[in-house]
């Protein structure tokens, strides 16, 4: 089996960002910047390509590397992401001791207050409990994917009109198509902290577009999953300017809204 790293990034030196985030496979990069062009370069002898281009939005960067794809398996990645030596191996290996399975989730590092999931013991993953695994998380059989034709949203992540959820929305619709899923107890990097591209405090928008995120996720149980978030994340994300009463009318609205049309 052979893996590329499909690399999502903002205004990069790609020959730099591949050093930097130690990438032990070919890489297909989409690099969003201020110019359209094509380059293809080497890299300790894995073959880099890398799409720049001037539109923006996360979902059309890794849609676009998903089109050029032509490795056995991908691996979603940022562009803050610094694998581990020999993480390349270690996931192909993870498919090689996985044959049922048609997407792996792995463990990437990040900061205590950032994560979602750490994965313990390998386990099925199922639309119940899908929701908190990022995007950087994936990997999938490439063929697999593009039978069931899976791609990102283009309404939501960094750069488009909502500001997160892509990657929920994503894992949602390879589940709903038959995709098996597994979790598997595999460190593959770290994150390196840097700012928010979209991510600018628990704002009248952040819950907002968690609403509109919801209601394409959970349907007709968007309000009470949005009440349940809330609850959870309540002393963190209701402790500043908007409280409690206020987030949940907002996250309400989000609702309504995309019940009426995204």
């Amino acid at each position: 089996m052979r893996l590329q790293f499909l690399v999502s990034a903002v205004d990069q030196d790609v020959r730099e960002l591949v050093k930097r985030m130690r990438l032990g496979a070919d890489g297909v990069i989409v690099n969003q910047c201020g110019s359209n062009r094509y380059e293809a370069f080497e890299y300790e002898g894995h073959r880099m390509q890398c799409w720049h281009m001037t539109k923006r939005g996360v979902g059309l960067s890794r849609n676009t590397a998903l089109l050029w794809a032509d490795g056995d398996i991908c691996l979603f990645a940022d562009e803050d992401i610094v694998y581990r030596q020999g993480a390349a191996e270690a996931v192909l290996g993870a498919f090689a001791r996985h044959p049922e399975a048609d997407m792996l989730l792995f463990n990437v590092r990040v900061q205590e207050e950032r994560r979602t999931y750490w994965t313990q013991d390998t386990h099925r993953v199922r639309l119940y409990n899908c929701g908190r695994y990022p995007a950087y998380s994936f990997a999938l059989r490439t063929a697999g994917l593009r039978e069931k034709n899976v791609t990102f949203s283009l309404l939501f992540g960094g750069g488009a009109k909502y500001a997160n959820g892509e990657d929920s929305l994503f894992i949602r619709d390879c589940i709903r198509k038959g995709l098996r899923v597994y979790a598997v107890p595999v460190e593959i990097g770290e994150e390196v902290p840097r700012p928010s591209t979209w991510f600018h405090g628990y704002d009248g928008k952040f819950f907002h577009d968690r609403g509109v995120l919801y209601r394409a996720l959970y349907g007709r149980l968007a309000r009470l999953m949005g009440l349940r978030f809330l609850y959870k994340n309540r002393k963190r994300m209701c402790a500043g300017q908007i409280g409690f009463p206020e987030a949940l009318r907002l996250l309400s609205r989000g609702v309504s809204d995309a019940k009426r049309g995204l």
